[in-house]
């Protein structure tokens, strides 16, 4: 069965059970990721890292799959899976190339926006491509000094006529500067209800970028500010309705949250797999690694936490489809859970290769850079724990 956490009323039995088998199209569907990735990523993911390539071909013929669009419409030109399916892709690209693999959850997470609350005359306009990525997407709401406190942001649209006029910066936008679309979260008036959702097309005057950042890991995917300075777009690129936008970020952020746990396992995995074939060739005081109980722990340590962080994200995948009114707190325990440790899993592996783990050639340090973002990024784990504890305690101290 499955549990739900109620504000009030503590723990209570779900209604329905759960097969914890995947059904015989989400297993062909896992195969289709898993051969995939090891045929198109996994043989590149290096040097991808190596030379900072953004593999935008590759991304194509994800698309050509339907990893476009993953739970956009049928309608609209999307695969029209559930969030489930979705993480069990991510899982099975991230298991070559987590950077890659992130870059495309955000293009996922910003074109399901513009299907779910864009109007017929926009999804016509944006969302087929989208879908087959001939154009690809970027999500932007963090700015310089609205990270956490998202509903502090500051860019400013203001109406002109038949126009929005932005002014303002966004920070840190995977694939500044080379996605087509940016969906944006701007300031119309007051407050959370004040936030409204525009879409930015590249090549808009006054749309311009900031340096490429250097960073420790996601080096596959580029990453720098997004400036408006009198960018002027048209009402018609408004998405819902003004004020909507803080409601319509927060929940692209349930799905984003899931997929980049799921790419967290993913990488994990791969760097657990990669340390348990190690321990087993390395011989060190006439014996393989292998044989000494301390070791074995530590991997069954490590294979147990992985298991557990998978359940949690399918569960929570599990609500948000079903439109349960506790997904968004299972989202963030997921994200919050699978994140945590999926590094702490792929640091474990690094340390069981010992001085090899340290470079390059083997692999596992490039999981590990980058995996330590995914703490950090679609909602801080910080972030993840305060929604949590809001949600049980919000009926007794009414926090």
């Amino acid at each position: 069965m499955l549990w739900s956490i109620y504000p009030y009323g503590g723990l209570v039995v779900g209604i329905f059970t759960v097969d914890f088998e995947l059904t015989e199209e989400q297993s062909e569907i896992q195969m289709l990721a898993r051969s995939f990735s090891s045929r198109e990523m996994a043989p590149f993911a290096a040097e991808w890292d190596d030379k900072c390539t953004f593999p935008s071909q590759m991304l194509k013929k994800a698309a050509s799959l339907g990893f476009g669009g993953i739970y956009c419409s049928e309608d609209g030109g999307g695969a029209g899976l559930g969030r489930l399916e979705a993480t069990i892709i991510f899982e099975e690209l991230a298991a070559a190339c987590p950077s890659t693999a992130a870059y495309l959850s955000i293009h996922n997470m910003a074109a399901w926006m513009v299907d779910q609350f864009g109007n017929d005359k926009q999804r016509r306009q944006w969302v087929s491509n989208l879908c087959s990525m001939e154009l690809m997407s970027s999500y932007c709401l963090t700015e310089p000094n609205a990270g956490s406190d998202a509903a502090s942001l500051q860019t400013k649209a203001r109406r002109d006529g038949s126009d929005y006029v932005i002014n303002g910066s966004k920070a840190f936008i995977s694939g500044g500067s080379v996605s087509d679309i940016y969906v944006c979260m701007v300031r119309t008036g007051e407050g959370e209800n004040g936030i409204s959702c525009l879409v930015v097309e590249k090549g808009t005057k006054g749309l311009g970028f900031g340096k490429q950042e250097k960073k420790m890991g996601w080096h596959s995917q580029p990453t720098s500010a997004v400036i408006f300075d009198d960018c002027r777009v048209p009402v018609t690129n408004l998405i819902g309705n003004e004020g909507d936008g803080f409601k319509i970020a927060m929940k692209g952020l349930d799905g984003g949250r899931l997929n980049i746990g799921a790419c967290s396992i993913g990488g994990a995995r791969t760097a657990y797999e990669a340390a348990t074939d190690h321990v087993q060739a390395r011989t060190q005081f006439g014996a393989p690694l292998a044989s000494f109980q301390a070791l074995q722990f530590k991997l069954a340590d490590m294979i147990t936490e992985l298991e557990a962080a998978r359940l949690l994200i399918r569960q929570g995948s599990l609500k948000l489809d079903l439109g349960q009114m506790d997904a968004t707190v299972y989202c963030a325990m997921a994200k919050r859970f699978a994140t945590d440790v999926a590094f702490k899993v792929c640091n474990e592996a690094l340390q069981l290769h010992g001085g090899y783990g340290y470079l390059h050639e083997y692999g596992v340090e490039r999981i590990l850079r980058d995996l330590r973002v995914h703490q950090i990024l679609e909602g801080t784990n910080e972030i993840m724990r305060v929604i949590i504890a809001r949600h049980i305690l919000r009926s007794k101290f009414n926090v």
